[in-house]
């Protein structure tokens, strides 16, 4: 073989693993740069004796058994699988521990918790989280019970809850990061329908990771090493 062939079987495998390389480091360099969208809204809880769960149902579906413990946590987060818990326990004896049983009525412990002053809106201050005993008619669903001890309530005109107490003043579930196309959360503080984050933890920026950007230098200088081992057997 000539010394122009071996030079031209050479460059076939060299060009290929090049466009390889600027290939992968395209993808890695995109999914780094992507970035869920988050929104700004009231979550809405069950207690199951120990811990919080995501509510399956919306507050004006649900109708809490006495003795239930719900919560509602204003955060910012992309759904369910991503949204803050409330940051106090679901016990129900120590938060209604001064709402005496009544025949007729039942009690449901609600923790109604604002969020941190990372997701409130501009200009505006979470109030402190705080606990309360409703005591409701038997057949009240949960937005009755939060609506007989927090308001005044706020919705929007797909019956999403926008503001307890007042708060916040403005805006209701709106997008505050991510990509523009994303769907909206899903959020069962809607009336039509994991480990906890740290108090005042900020979220992550939108572009690549370190650890990204060294996977696509670990994965050039690999392809640099190759190209010079090629060369060094021709």
């Amino acid at each position: 073989m000539s010394p122009a062939q071996a030079t031209a079987r050479l460059r076939v495998p060299l060009v290929a693993l090049l466009a390889a390389l600027v290939a992968a480091s395209a993808v890695l360099l995109c999914a780094g740069s992507a970035q869920a969208a988050g929104y700004r809204y009231w979550s809405f809880w069950e207690g199951n004796g120990k811990n919080w769960e995501y509510a399956t149902q919306g507050p004006s579906l649900l109708r809490p058994d006495d003795g239930t413990v719900q919560g509602f946590r204003f955060a910012v987060s992309e759904d369910s699988g991503d949204a803050d818990q409330p940051r106090r326990a679901p016990d129900f004896g120590a938060i209604c521990a001064d709402t005496p049983a009544k025949d007729g009525k039942k009690r449901v412990a609600l923790v109604i918790d604002p969020g941190t002053t990372t997701d409130a809106p501009d200009g505006e201050k979470p109030p402190a989280p705080r606990t309360v005993c409703a005591q409701v008619a038997p057949d009240a669903s949960s937005a009755e019970a939060l609506a007989a001890v927090a308001k005044p309530l706020r919705y929007d005109d797909s019956a999403m809850l926008c503001a307890i107490s007042g708060y916040p003043r403005t805006g209701c579930g709106e997008q505050v990061s991510g990509d523009s196309g994303s769907a909206e959360p899903s959020d069962p503080a809607k009336t039509t329908d994991s480990p906890e984050k740290s108090d005042e933890s900020d979220g992550g920026g939108g572009g690549p990771s370190v650890g990204l950007l060294a996977g696509i230098g670990a994965v050039l200088l690999l392809g640099i090493a190759a190209v010079v081992q090629a060369r060094r057997r021709r």
